[in-house]
């Protein structure tokens, strides 16, 4: 875990080229344990070089946040009201707490919203995290990726208490 703070803002467009990198060296750090090499270059959009033109167009309809450290983006996540859609940090910085702070920050903003359970679909590679960080799997299904290509993913949900409900 890293000595300093993990800082966290909403993502700007001019952000979209940094994210599209780190989507790209997150998947490319992958092994081919749970996926095929096809299926992980599916995943990335069958690209070796960023591409904002994507997540672009993805920050129309959801929100982002980015994590930053020493004026660099280490990771990003995106969410539409109670539905983690995207979570990727840099392999560079895995494992200092960065994928953890944005989860939690979701999760935060969500139970600000009232909202009493969110849910994400995981790679298999994610499971275990998102199970340390108190989600439950529902159910393994099918995921099509844009490129048509289907892989095997978990449903997982959290149960959240809404922060906004008065305590007695």
């Amino acid at each position: 875990m890293s000595d300093h703070k993990i800082f966290l803002r909403l993502a700007e467009q001019t952000d979209a080229w940094v994210m599209s990198a780190i989507h790209i060296a997150a998947i490319k750090a992958l092994p081919t344990t749970f996926y095929t090499k096809k299926q992980l270059l599916a995943w990335r959009n069958y690209r070796d070089k960023p591409n904002a033109k994507n997540i672009l167009h993805n920050m129309q309809a959801e929100i982002f946040w980015v994590a930053v450290e020493n004026n660099l983006l280490t990771g990003f996540a995106s969410f539409m009201v109670d539905e983690l859609i995207a979570l990727y940090v840099h392999p560079y910085y895995q494992g200092q707490g960065i994928g953890r702070a944005l989860v939690t920050h979701f999760c935060q903003e969500a139970a600000h919203q009232g909202i009493e359970k969110v849910v994400t679909t995981a790679s298999l590679y994610a499971e275990g995290f998102y199970s340390r960080l108190g989600f439950t799997a529902i159910k393994r299904a099918p995921h099509q990726l844009r490129t048509g290509i289907v892989v095997p993913v978990t449903k997982m949900s959290k149960n959240l208490t809404p922060l906004n409900q008065d305590i007695f």
